[in-house]
This record gives structure tokens, sequence and C-alpha cells, in this order.
């Protein structure tokens, strides 16, 4: 987590003060419910709001002596609540915060990425709908297939984001869970309306069953999630710098005034953050595995998933943050060459429309086998040495036995591709 990738809203979430203040919240209100259970005087819970506070420097001291930071800020918090304090903490342990706590980051989290996929979405659909009839070539292993719309292309990636939405909201849910049960989970020590209480409170759902920690499938399903949206800001990233190649040059980021390219050329202009996009999502993807893996721990808890969260938990929420709406900004600045696509349609002279004319022969009586042939071998002749697709059709006596010149040229007709788009958009904006 570097500031060169970071945005404030999301960085605050992760900060020393929240998580203290965190804390602090939950010890609180936990003490309320052991008021209102009798267990501890109202006056003290009264007290602990009123006077509770916390120093993270001196936290940090005592943490150097104790070895222990829940311990340490609890004794932080004594010093400014006083006797009373010996009231808070009743009958819970380290997990109860520090789990509770995550809980809650993880959550606030997932709400900022929600607001990054609906600037996406915006962005999308809205460029969408600009270029929903705009005719451009379909590629499949990067070689030209049949045309398409740039619109298509771009509710194909809403589609995708709008999954991803879904997912994130089922991942928020899941993860949004409290936990306030004491040592090894059984309550021994608490009663369980405090979990209760503390999850409304926090705004969390109660956990099932703790055994100490929240079960970190959990947590494994929020980063899994994570990563499977990375990859899709991948995917369109990917698309943005294939369009841009010099020998393609149907769309390209945003070049702003005074941007400079290349420190050696000064013609340069690179899809710069597409690429910075690409390798942003291979390190929201490198959380997924150790979160995972963080999922077997011995028994009824150990710490080997501490470390692991402390770190993936700011960075892999924090970088999809910033990649997110760096690709909103990619998507809702990208310049698009309609004319430059017509002319890449075209630069194969025709190409495109085959399989038009081998359904046509088809329908005409001819065998799906003998078709590809009279199909095929035209084809292949204007990928070696150019020319005209359509003039090579009409010039096949066999092809003519079957097809006339007008019906070719019908054949040939780009609209043919483009009479379902409606449909598409119907599916993708409307469902």
């Amino acid at each position: 987590m570097i500031p060169r990738y970071s945005r404030p809203e999301m960085t605050q979430i992760w900060s020393e003060h929240s998580k203290f203040q965190i804390w602090f919240e939950i010890e609180a209100h936990a003490c309320d419910a052991q008021a209102k259970l009798g267990v501890i005087p109202h006056s003290a819970a009264q007290t602990i709001w009123k006077k509770g506070k916390f120093d993270i420097d001196r936290i940090n001291e005592i943490e150097r002596e104790t070895k222990h930071d829940v311990v340490a800020f609890l004794t932080n918090l004594a010093e400014y609540v006083g006797a009373d304090a010996r009231f808070v903490h009743q009958g819970m342990t380290s997990s109860d915060i520090l789990d509770t706590t995550l809980s809650v980051q993880l959550a606030r989290a997932a709400d900022i990425l929600l607001a990054g996929l609906d600037r996406v979405l915006s962005a999308l659909k809205a460029r969408a709908t600009e270029h929903k009839y705009t005719p451009t070539i379909g590629r499949s292993h990067a070689v030209h297939a049949e045309p398409t719309t740039f619109g298509i292309k771009l509710a194909r990636f809403y589609a995708e984001f709008e999954r991803n939405k879904s997912r994130l909201q089922s991942a928020k849910q899941e993860i949004s869970t409290c936990a306030i049960s004491g040592a090894v989970g059984t309550f021994a020590h608490i009663d369980p309306m405090v979990e209760s209480y503390v999850a409304e409170k926090m705004q969390l759902h109660i956990e099932p069953v703790s055994s100490q920690v929240i079960p970190r499938d959990r947590h494994a399903m929020f980063f899994a999630v994570l990563g499977v949206i990375a990859s899709s800001v991948e995917n369109l990233a990917i698309e943005v710098r294939h369009l841009q190649r010099t020998e393609v040059r149907e769309a390209e980021e945003f070049f702003f005034a005074g941007q400079k390219g290349s420190s050696a050329m000064p013609h340069k202009r690179n899809p710069v953050l597409a690429e910075n996009l690409t390798g942003l999502a291979r390190l929201v993807r490198s959380a997924v595995i150790p979160a995972l893996e963080n999922v077997a721990l011995w028994h009824e808890r150990d710490i080997s998933h501490s470390s692991v969260e402390r770190m993936i938990g700011p960075d892999a929420t924090v970088t999809l943050d910033f990649a997110l709406n760096r690709l909103a900004g990619v998507v809702e600045k990208l310049v698009v060459y309609p004319e430059q696509m017509k002319v890449n349609l075209n630069s194969l002279g025709g190409l495109l429309h085959s399989q038009q004319i081998l359904l046509a022969l088809t329908q005409k009586g001819v065998s799906r086998e003998d078709a590809y042939r009279l199909v095929q071998k035209h084809a292949m002749d204007v990928w070696k040495t150019g020319g005209s697709y359509l003039d090579r059709m009409k010039s096949d006596d066999e092809v003519g036995q079957y097809l006339t010149n007008l019906e070719l040229e019908q054949l040939f007709d780009i609209k043919q591709h483009h009479q379902h788009v409606d449909t598409i958009f119907k599916r993708v904006f409307e469902s």
C-alpha cells in the first residue's frame, strides 16, 4: 500500500486511528450490553464512553514491553478511563476484538469497492450506448473473425462487471459477521446477548459458531471475489491495450495536454494506464492464495492467519479501489476511432462475410463440406494475394450455379451482423 496507488477514503479505513477507534467502539458497546444484563454498573458503561480515549504512540510504547497489541490498547484505555476500566473486556478474548474489527473494515472497504464498480458500470453503459451501432471487427485468436459493434464489445464488459457487483455484495454479506464469544468460542464467561448487541451496533450479523476466531472460509471467499474482479479489470485493460496498438488504432487512452509518452521518442502515445491496471490486477490476485491457505487453522485457533491479513486486507482493497477508479477514468475518456474501425473491417477484402456465403450455399442445397471447400478456396487466395473476395466469388462458375451476383452482393451487407443488437442491449441493460 503506497500513496501512488492509493485513494484517501480507502486508506483511512486501514489507518491505525481507525482501527483503534473500532476497537474502542466494540469494547464500549460490549460494556453497554453488560450493563443491560446487570454484569457491570450502568455508570461504568457511561464513564467508558465519556472518558474513553487512546494514544497511538502510547499504545505502541506499551506493546514494545507487553508484546501484545490488544493488551497494550486496553492498558492505554485504562489510563484515561480510571477505575471503571476494570469492567472493560469482561469475558472477552483478543480475537473478539480483532476479528470483529476486521469484519467492519472489510465491510466498509466493500462499500467503497461497490461504489467503484458503479462508476465503471456507469462509464461502460454510457460508452456502449454511444457506440451501439459503431461497426468494428470481432476477433478470435486475435485474428479477424466477423463484424460486431463497439457497443456490443462494451456491453459484454458491462455484464461481466455487473456479475462482479453481485459477487461482491454477497461477499460483503458473508464477511460481515461479529464474534464476541470469549475463549474458544463457548460463551463461558460472557452472555451471547452481548454478541448480538455489538453486532447490531457495528452493522454486522452474528457468527453462528466462532471457535474463538471467525472461520476463515469467509475471508477466503471475500478475497477470491476481489481476485475475480481484478481479473475483469485486466480483461478490459488488455482490450484497450490491443486496440491502441499502432497496427490497430481503433481506440486509445486519452492523451492529456503536456503528457509525455517517452523520454526518448516524442511521438509515443502509450497505453500506460491500461498496462498499469494489468500490473495492479496481479497484485490483487496475489492475495487470494494466502487467504485460501488461512482457512486451515490449528484446532480452535492459531495466529498463522494474522500476519497475512494485516497485509492483504489493506493491500488488496486499496489496490483494487485505485484500479477500479482508474479503469472508470480510462473508459470515460477513451478516444474511439470509428473510421479506423471501418478501415480494419475492410482490410481483408471482405473475408469477414465468408460464413454468410457458406450458409447461403447450404440453403441452396449444397452439402456443408462442398460449400466450405468453395468458400475457403477463394478465402485463402485473398489471404495470400489480396483483392476483392466478392469479385472472386462472382467469378466462380460453380458458385454461380447456386447464387446470383445480386444475391452475393446482399450477402456482403454488414447490417446482417447488427440485426440483433437491440436484443443484446435489452438483455444486458434492461434485465
